[in-house]
């Protein structure tokens, strides 16, 4: 399951939206082993393309370093369809590398980058082998993933 802030959602959203009718691109930084989806990292799509994403190498290095450095990983890589539903393709998954990350696709197919809903799913790739599942998204005023239980005042 991807735990997601909402904030975080939001930016990939409007950065999806924004650069349609092109696909935008992504990484999401966390703590190295935490899961935890923390920086967003919006990329240029070198490829400028309605059907295809491919991240800037000098840009995917230097964030590689980044990360590196600050002990993190890619928890999020991201990107949108602009014509299809939000499933990844063969291409996308031929180039799924990183088998601890969480693969979101946003398709702005239905609305472009005017108002309205986007449909927002993760997978996870390995191998070529994907799986979706499931994405909770966490408001950051209410950080308890379920708030329908009583918390104690310890």
């Amino acid at each position: 399951m991807l735990t997601i802030d909402r904030a975080i959602r939001d930016a990939i959203v409007a950065h999806a939206k924004r650069d349609h009718p092109d696909e935008a691109c992504g990484i999401v930084a966390g703590p190295e082993g935490s899961d935890t989806p923390v920086r967003l990292v919006e990329m240029v799509n070198a490829a400028g393309s309605p059907t295809f994403y491919e991240f800037d190498s000098t840009e995917l290095l230097a964030l590689y370093k980044q990360m590196w450095d600050a002990d993190e990983e890619p928890v999020i890589v991201y990107h949108s369809h602009t014509a299809t539903e939000a499933y990844p393709s063969r291409t996308d998954i031929g180039l799924a590398s990183e088998p601890g990350a969480h693969y979101v696709l946003v398709s702005t197919a239905e609305h472009g980058n005017n108002d309205g809903p986007v449909e927002f799913r993760s997978y996870r790739i390995v191998d070529g082998t994907v799986t979706e599942e499931e994405v909770r998204v966490l408001d950051a005023t209410n950080t308890d993933p379920n708030p329908a239980t009583p918390r104690s005042n310890d």
